[in-house]
C-alpha cells in the first residue's frame, strides 16, 4: 500500500532551533539516499519557519539542505541574528530608556529590544525563495508553509506555497494565505515580542508564529499529512526535574517562564489532542465513518524533543554572548542559572549551538529504529558522529 504523504513541523524557540539541525542530520544518516527529501510537506513557525524554508529552498536535494543548515548553525554568531554591539545595544537601551522616562515627550516609540537587520541581510543571502516553486514543480516538495501571528486580527495565519488545487482554509482563530514566500514572511513568523520588530504584511503587521499559535500541527493537516514528524525544542516532561526555590524571580525568569509558554505548552497540548482523536478514530470502524461522512482521518505521529533541559545548557553557555548583550542580560538576571530560560532564545553562539546540534543527533539516534519505521526505510547502523 502507498504510504500518505510526510510532514515536518519545526516548532520556535530562537537559537533554540538548533537542535533541530541536530535531529535532520540525525535523519539524513537514516535515509537510503539521503539526496531524497523524507518530508514533501515543511511547516515551520518561529526560528523553526527559517529551517523550514531553507529545507525547501535546497528540497530537490536533502542531504545537500542538512550540509547549509549545519554549516550555518555550528558557526553561528549573534551579530548575524541581530545587532550585538556595544553600539547597537546601546542605542536601543537608550531609547527604551528614554520612552520609560519621558514617553509623554517622545514621539517615536522603540520598536524592538532588538534589531535584527543582519538576520534579513543573512536570509537575503543565503536563500533563494525562487527554488520553493522549481522544487514544488518538479515534486521535489508539496508545500511550505510559514506560520506567523497577526497583531491586529489576532488570527495564526499560515501562508504557504503548494502544488495545484490547494485551497486556503479559514477556522477560529487561525486562517491561511497562499502566496509566494519571502524574507518578510521569515522575518515576521520569527518576531519574537518584545525582542524583535514586528512585520507589515499585506496590511497587517505580525509577529512571531507561536502567539496564539492554538494548533501547531494544523497547517500540516490542511496541507494533506497523513503522518507528522514533529521537532520540538523543549522537553515533553518537566515532572521529572521540577524545582523550587523561595527566592523572588528575576525579570528574565519570568521572561524565559513567559516565552516557554508561547513556544512549548501548545505543541505539547496539540499532540495530545492529536493521540486522543487518534484512539478515537482507532475505535470506530472505516464503513461506519464512510456511512456517517465524517471527514476525518487518523494522523500517525512522531515526537523528538530534547532529552536535556536547554535552560541548563544556556546557562553553561551565558558566557560566549557579546559583552554588550551579556551586559543587558546581565542587568535582569539572564545570565544566572534560573535566567537560563530567556538567554536559551538568544544565544546565536557556536558554543551554544554546536551542543544543541549533538544533542538533537544523539537523541535522534536513540530512537533509530522508530524514525525508520515511521519513514518506512530500512538500512545498516548509521555512523555514530554528525557531518559538519
Amino acid at each position: 500500500m502507498q504510504r500518505g504523504r510526510t510532514a515536518l513541523v519545526l516548532s520556535g524557540g530562537g537559537a533554540r532551533a538548533a537542535y533541530q539541525v541536530g535531529v535532520l542530520a540525525a535523519v539524513r544518516e537514516l535515509l537510503p539516499d539521503p539526496r531524497v527529501n523524507p518530508f514533501p510537506i515543511l511547516c515551520g513557525t518561529s526560528a523553526g519557519a527559517i529551517n523550514a524554508a531553507a529545507l525547501g529552498v535546497y528540497s530537490e536535494d536533502f542531504g545537500d539542505a542538512v550540509d547549509n543548515l549545519l554549516h550555518i548553525w555550528r558557526n553561528f554568531e549573534a551579530g548575524q541574528v541581530y545587532r550585538a554591539d556595544p553600539l547597537g545595544i546601546g542605542k536601543t537601551g537608550a531609547r527604551w530608556l528614554m520612552a520609560l522616562m519621558f514617553g509623554w515627550a517622545v514621539e517615536r516609540y522603540p520598536k524592538s529590544l532588538l534589531d535584527n537587520t543582519p538576520l534579513r541581510e543573512l536570509l537575503s543571502d543565503k536563500l533563494d525563495f525562487s527554488r520553493i516553486d522549481r522544487a514544488i514543480r518538479r515534486g521535489a516538495l508539496y508545500a511550505l508553509s510559514v506560520t506567523a501571528s497577526g497583531y491586529t486580527s489576532g488570527d495564526s495565519v499560515a501562508f504557504f506555497e503548494g502544488g495545484d488545487g490547494m485551497e486556503p482554509w479559514k477556522r477560529m482563530q487561525r486562517a491561511s494565505t497562499r502566496t509566494p514566500l519571502k524574507v518578510e514572511h521569515l522575518l515576521a513568523s520569527s518576531a519574537l515580542p518584545f525582542i524583535f520588530p514586528a512585520v507589515k504584511l499585506n496590511r497587517e503587521y505580525f509577529g512571531d508564529g507561536s502567539m496564539r499559535q492554538l494548533a501547531p500541527m494544523s497547517p500540516a493537516v490542511h496541507l494533506g499529512a497523513e503522518r507528522i514528524f514533529i521537532v520540538g525544542v523543549g522537553r515533553m516532561s518537566e515532572h521529572d526535574s521540577r524545582r523550587r526555590g523561595d527566592g523572588y524571580p528575576s525579570l528574565a525568569q519570568v521572561a524565559g517562564h513567559a516565552l516557554a509558554s508561547i513556544f512549548l505548552d501548545q505543541l505539547m497540548i496539540d499532540i495530545e489532542q492529536l493521540q486522543r482523536v487518534n484512539d478515537i478514530l482507532g475505535r470506530v470502524p472505516p464503513e461506519v465513518m464512510a456511512q456517517m461522512g465524517l471527514p476525518l482521518r487518523p494522523i500517525e505521529t512522531l515526537v523528538i524533543a530534547p532529552s536535556e533541559r536547554l535552560d541548563d545548557i544556556a546557562a553553561r553557555h551565558v558566557d560566549a554572548l557579546p559583552i554588550g548583550v551579556r551586559t543587558l542580560l546581565g542587568g535582569i538576571g539572564g545570565t544566572r542559572r534560573a535566567g537560563g530560560g530567556l538567554a536559551s532564545y538568544l544565544l546565536f553562539e557556536k558554543p551554544f549551538t554546536r551542543a544543541l546540534i549533538d544533542l538533537g543527533y544523539r537523541d535522534t539516534l536513540a530512537r533509530a529504529d522508530d524514525v525508520r519505521a515511521f519513514l518506512g526505510v530500512s538500512g545498516e547502523p548509521p555512523m555514530t558522529a554528525s557531518r559538519s
